[in-house]
């Protein structure tokens, strides 16, 4: 893929960076409308009960047509200790967690603002712990169609997006069997080192 349209998400999935360690050119949407329940605000992870939803809490109000980037972080939930307590119960035993766990942590110390901040941050984070070099443009106005994109626009909704890709070991495999495209720190913890190489040999569905 030459060049991807494509969401900044929180902790983005695998399929996001699938997409991003195998294009020439990344350009991030940044002038959306706000849309509940996607990925733009939660990440998926591997927990000792299986899928688990990490989802962060923002202030909504009244204009429906909220852009993304104006979205703000509702800070009266103390949701940055949860999420890395359901991370250290998740992958503490993993291979890579301590080698990765101080390049994650000031992610869940910085008090955010804005979303749009913290889902840049977590895909710088990743991007470095990967050793991938990222350079990406942002969007300065909304487009419905792409052009000669490749629109990947639809990967932060989970639920649109068919990729399968290889299986590679998880923590509680064994229990629950593989599952799919969580967020990309599953891989990280997992696989470490030869995750960004696991990351350029697949291949997204795209329609």
């Amino acid at each position: 893929m030459k060049e991807v349209l494509i969401y900044p998400t929180y902790f983005p999935s695998i399929s996001h960076f699938v997409a991003m360690a195998n294009a020439e050119k990344v350009i991030f949407e940044v002038e959306d409308n706000f849309q509940k329940q996607t990925n733009r605000n939660r990440m998926y992870i591997y927990s000792p009960n299986g899928k688990q939803l990490l989802n962060i809490p923002v202030k909504h109000t009244k204009d429906r047509h909220q852009k993304t980037k104006d979205i703000k972080l509702e800070t009266a939930f103390d949701w940055q200790k949860q999420h890395y307590k359901s991370l250290e119960a998740a992958y503490r035993s993993s291979p890579f967690f301590e080698f990765f766990e101080d390049a994650i942590m000031p992610v869940f110390e910085k008090k955010y603002t804005f979303l749009h901040d913290l889902n840049f941050d977590t895909i710088d984070i990743i991007s470095k712990c990967l050793k991938m070099s990222l350079s990406f443009e942002k969007t300065t106005e909304y487009f419905h169609e792409s052009g000669s994109k490749t629109d990947l626009r639809l990967l932060a909704t989970g639920k649109k997006d068919e990729s399968e890709f290889e299986q590679y070991t998880q923590v509680f495999g064994e229990k629950y069997g593989f599952l799919n495209n969580l967020s990309t720190l599953d891989l990280l913890f997992n696989e470490g080192r030869h995750a960004l190489d696991y990351l350029q040999k697949q291949h997204l569905i795209t329609r």
